[in-house]
């Protein structure tokens, strides 16, 4: 970063926002292919949640390794290596024919999101100048919510042209596309005295954040007082718990323990975590809703929760949104985002058995909580950091995006499995196979409210986390505001 800014960064940021959308849209646009591969590939409800927890959890295991190797060796070359490996990942994945080996693709296509996701925030904050790096985040944010919310649109449309691989292999013309503009465009940046990578530390986190969300999806199956699900969330607890000690005791950590000293940093990361959680779980479950309850086609569902990922990006590239988070100062602005955002997740829980002007609403009231809520927590996550560990705090921010996103899908999903179970105890492990094995229409209609029973209870446990996050975010911002303004006070 240079006071003056790069002379292009405005065009330099439109490139990386385009490699930045490219990784987003493969984090939702999996929702609208459900139905596609309970039916192709036989894939039951807990292959599902791993084709997508696969590429999150990879992903959230990695981006501090990243974000640190980018600050090392230059963010330009991870971008360019991300480019290329998530485009090998797609191919592979647009051909599976197995859930295995679509969950491994997913993987595999996880790694180089990881580099991606960690460079993208670090460079536009490395080329912007001080008072554009609200501006400029805000863009980057809107984008991240336009390829959250896009997500299940693009795949529709292609589920409606196209087979379900081809959902992955659109990844293909812009990743190249992006691999020819970051070669020509983006300047190289790299703190030459970073510290070097930390393999445990990565090997770590992914292991215990694997074993967390393992044991929430089989405790439904399962029993949650099984031996299984006991035995896998004791290793999550003991992994997780090896992790922060060895962060804590290492010179060159991944996640440095120090950083949670700074209020700022907590209440960001708090947040962080609770919005990602609550959206990516209930638009899990509201592509299902849509689908398999309302009975609309990909396409139509798809089409049909566009106008959360338009709100965002009206309110933020017009600017409206940076102007309300100036004026009413980022507590009040993150606590108001993510109001706005639980309210929605109650109005679609609660009204959308009436039709899709409910869902209408709560997609409208999301995304103008998570346009001003969003951007205003990834600044405050990278203003605690050091500028020369851009792309650690890229890493952090992305990591706890990723983490949310797929913890979310796990216990949202299982939330809806268990309550799904209770009301039609002799249902399969999906509701296609359960409307399969149904004897009449009545008991169809059964076995569908039940569904929609479940999706209600798990939404309503989204909308409590996001409120939570934007309570407990607000106190600890606040908080952290105030003792600075002491500490100014007594210089």
């Amino acid at each position: 970063m240079t006071t003056q800014g790069h002379p292009q960064r405005w065009l330099i940021l439109g490139v990386i926002c385009l490699a930045q959308l490219t990784v987003l849209l493969d984090n939702t646009v999996l929702n609208v292919a459900i139905p596609s591969l309970t039916k192709e590939l036989g894939a039951a409800t807990s292959d599902i949640q791993w084709m997508i927890n696969a590429y999150s959890l990879v992903q959230s295991g990695l981006l501090l390794t990243a974000g640190s190797a980018a600050d090392r060796y230059g963010r330009k070359k991870m971008l360019i290596a991300g480019l290329a490996l998530f485009g090998i990942g797609s191919v592979v994945a647009g051909l599976a024919d197995t859930t295995g080996q679509l969950i491994a693709a997913r993987a595999g296509m996880g790694v180089g999101g990881a580099l991606l996701l960690t460079t993208t925030l670090a460079v536009a904050m490395q080329i912007s100048t001080p008072e554009e790096q609200p501006k400029a985040i805000g863009i980057w944010s809107a984008v991240n919510a336009l390829g959250f919310a896009t997500g299940p649109l693009v795949g529709g449309f292609m589920l409606e042209h196209f087979w379900w691989g081809a959902i992955f292999m659109i990844n293909l013309p812009v990743a190249a596309l992006g691999l020819v503009a970051v070669v020509a465009l983006v300047p190289e940046s790299k703190n030459r005295r970073g510290d070097r990578p930390d393999l445990l530390g990565a090997l770590l986190s992914t292991l215990g954040m694997s074993s967390l969300v393992f044991a929430i999806i089989s405790g439904p199956e399962h029993g949650w007082t099984s031996g299984r699900v006991l035995a896998t969330a004791a290793v999550a607890v003991v992994v997780l718990a090896l992790f922060a000690y060895w962060e804590s005791r290492i010179p060159y950590p991944m996640l440095d323990m120090h950083f949670f000293r700074d209020r700022r940093f907590t209440g960001a990361v708090a947040g962080a975590v609770l919005i990602t959680f609550g959206m990516g779980g209930s638009l899990f479950l509201l592509t299902q809703h849509l689908q398999f309850v309302l009975g609309y086609e990909a396409l139509e569902a798809g089409l049909r929760t566009a106008p959360l990922a338009l709100t965002v990006v009206v309110l933020n590239f017009s600017g409206l949104a940076a102007k309300w988070t100036t004026k009413l100062g980022h507590p009040v602005a993150i606590l108001l985002g993510m109001i706005l955002m639980s309210v929605g997740l109650v109005s679609i829980a609660t009204l959308t058995e009436h039709g899709y002007p409910g869902t209408l609403l709560g997609l409208l009231l999301i995304g103008a909580g998570a346009a001003i809520a969003s951007p205003a927590m990834a600044h405050a996550i990278m203003s605690a950091i050091p500028p020369e560990k851009a792309g650690v705090g890229a890493g952090v921010n992305g990591t706890l995006a990723e983490f949310g996103t797929g913890l979310g899908v796990a216990v949202l999903g299982a939330v809806l499995n268990s309550r799904f179970a209770a009301l039609i105890p002799v249902a399969a492990t999906s509701l296609p196979a359960a409307l399969a094995g149904a004897d009449s229409a009545q008991e169809r209609d059964r076995i569908t409210d039940a569904f929609a029973g479940g999706l209600e209870t798990s939404q309503l446990v989204g909308a409590a986390a996001v409120l939570l996050g934007g309570v407990v975010a607000a106190a600890l911002l606040r908080r952290a505001e105030r003792e600075d303004s002491a500490v100014t006070a007594s210089v």
